[in-house]
């Protein structure tokens, strides 16, 4: 799974990024920068530290790697944001796929 590792990429994601939310996640989206292969989809996992401490920021994280790979991540094309909201780390994994359907499709409907 390709990661997004730039941090001008991250705060182009961030400040350009379409978004989309759900009770446990937020996703941002944007389309693969033209100098990058577009059949190579990016993702980025955030966890603040809003949510807790160091533990359950990585299991935050671990989580959504895991729902993004059940859900058919990484989407070619494009770099996704897939931030952790509080209750995340917790979740049974039926919820999270379903939260992370949901802003997915959220984000594909915003214009």
């Amino acid at each position: 799974m390709n990661t997004i590792k730039a941090s001008a990429d991250i705060d182009r994601l961030f400040k350009e990024g379409r978004r989309g939310t759900s009770r446990l996640v937020l996703v941002l989206g944007l389309p693969t920068p033209e100098a990058r292969d577009p059949s190579q989809g990016r993702v980025l996992f955030v966890a603040g530290k809003k949510l807790g401490n160091a533990i359950l920021r990585n299991r935050s994280k671990r989580v959504l790697r895991a729902a993004c790979r059940r859900v058919g991540g990484p989407w070619p094309g494009v770099d996704i944001a897939l931030v952790a909201r509080p209750g995340l780390a917790t979740a049974a994994p039926e919820q999270v796929d379903r939260d992370l359907r949901e802003a997915l499709s959220r984000v594909r409907s915003t214009k």
